[in-house]
């Protein structure tokens, strides 16, 4: 029952015509409800099966039909990098296989294309529920998920299809640059000389951050200056290459310098180390790894709240959650002052 070339397109008609079931039925199949009105699971399998060889196209809610069990949970996220996605994954697997399914967590590198076919991919194997982190636009992919019928949650970046799990990047970022601020005038430096540094203007979690960074300024005071925030992004070699730029132009460091990552605060070290000079300003960093402790100089770091961020991600997929689809925040730890 192979399709032919230049054959008209092929309705449901076709599929009820070729199965010898009403249309009602195979419409109930396609559209993912054949459970819900008691069709067998043969039935239902042998119309699935004669749609494809038809070349129906069925959707992705059809494709992901819950006929059997997958044993399968998905994540998405953007790499292994920094500490934060790292445990991200790992605690999702431990979360997963606690509930006695397999995870199967894949990095996309932050590009959309990518993001896509991973998601119809893992929509296609059935897995159970599907968690989507640091995803800056999830909008598409919860659609995918809805239209599979598969419970989804963002972690890291929120949308407005799905239940988001978040830092709280605001007030995270206002109680770091408040004990920046602290340090810098107790070395009697002007704090009107900070920098905020990395990230992407637009981004949730960099507009947020930047607005509890000059939030924190202006309670004390500091009039913000344009030139007191570069979003350079996260890449080492974008925040090395601003970071020199500043001090050149300025012709010194920062009084006060807030790093928006790890992957970020990777450049400054790159730049101090290449052109050996000390770090001689308060800094402090929304993102947290361990070898900060060997760091010749003290930093102000901010731990995101994974364990508490992860269980509240898992305790989202009921469905009462699902249908609410709001965004809960987790304040982050403050590591080191």
């Amino acid at each position: 029952m192979t399709a032919r070339v230049g054959r008209k397109k092929t309705t449901i008609y076709d599929v009820a015509a070729a199965v010898d079931a009403s249309v009602s039925t195979v419409s109930l199949v396609l559209n993912g409800d054949w459970s819900r009105y008691r069709i067998k699971e043969e039935t239902s399998e042998r119309i699935l099966k004669t749609a494809r060889e038809l070349g129906y196209k069925v959707n992705l809610r059809a494709r992901g039909l819950r006929l059997s069990k997958s044993g399968l949970a998905g994540m998405i996220l953007p790499h292994y990098r920094n500490r934060f996605f790292a445990d991200l994954a790992e605690t999702f697997e431990l979360g997963v296989r606690k509930r006695n399914l397999c995870p199967i967590v894949v990095s996309t590198q932050r590009d959309v294309e990518v993001e896509l076919k991973v998601a119809s991919t893992l929509l296609a194997q059935r897995v159970e529920f599907l968690f989507i982190a640091g995803v800056a636009d999830p909008a598409a992919l919860n659609r995918m998920c809805d239209e599979a019928s598969v419970p989804c949650v963002n972690v890291d970046l929120p949308g407005t299809g799905a239940p988001s799990v978040v830092s709280d990047n605001r007030a995270g970022a206002l109680l770091v640059t408040q004990k920046l601020i602290d340090k810098v005038r107790a070395t009697g430096k002007s704090a009107n000389d900070m920098l905020f540094l990395g990230g992407v203007a637009g981004e949730y979690a960099t507009d947020n951050r930047i607005a509890g960074f000059l939030e924190a300024l202006r309670q004390a005071g500091v009039d913000p200056r344009s030139d007191m925030v570069s979003c350079c992004g996260y890449r080492p070699e974008n925040s090395s290459s601003a970071f020199r730029a500043y001090v050149e132009r300025h012709g010194k460091l920062p009084s006060g310098l807030f790093i928006s990552s790890i992957t970020t605060f990777e450049g400054v070290v790159r730049y101090s180390v290449s052109t050996a000079t000390a770090l001689d300003c308060a800094v402090g960093c929304f993102d947290w790894d361990p070898f900060a402790a060997d760091l010749p100089f003290t930093v102000a770091m901010l731990r995101q709240d994974v364990e508490s961020m992860m269980e509240i991600a898992f305790n989202s997929l009921t469905t009462e959650r699902q249908l609410a689809r709001d965004i809960l925040l987790v304040p982050p730890i403050l590591e080191r002052a």
